[in-house]
């Protein structure tokens, strides 16, 4: 039987989770769109995911954590990625993330999509 407290609980992860989902989404300049378009579903799908509204099956899970090159388990909040010391950014890159965040969106994302196509391509 499930209660009223569980349904609370599996409602707060989702929302949870679909926020994580959005978070990486932006943060690699991906519109939901195209991030539909890279795990085989609908834009409304996306939509639905990132406000809650829809649950992700464990085989969207699968396809997220490839797009955004992060274990399952950290796309689910279960397994935290270990803290990386931060770093400061050297003043020539504090010029160019300024001059990235002067183009336009498309700019941008393209601008993301070529240095994800080289850091996978030094990764093999």
């Amino acid at each position: 039987m499930v209660t009223n407290e569980m349904k609370q609980e599996s409602l707060a992860y989702y929302k949870a989770l679909g926020a994580h989902i959005a978070l990486l989404r932006k943060g690699r300049g991906m519109t939901q769109a195209e991030l539909a378009r890279a795990i085989g579903v609908s834009q409304q799908a996306v939509f639905a995911y990132e406000i809650a509204e829809r649950r992700v099956s464990v085989f969207i899970l699968v396809k997220l954590a490839k797009v955004f090159s992060i274990s399952v388990e950290e796309l689910m909040g279960v397994n935290q990625p270990a803290c990386m010391p931060k770093r400061r950014l050297s003043p020539r890159a504090m010029r160019h993330a300024e001059r990235l965040q002067a183009l336009s969106k498309t700019q941008q994302r393209f601008v993301v999509r070529i240095i994800d196509m080289l850091e996978a391509s030094n990764t093999r």
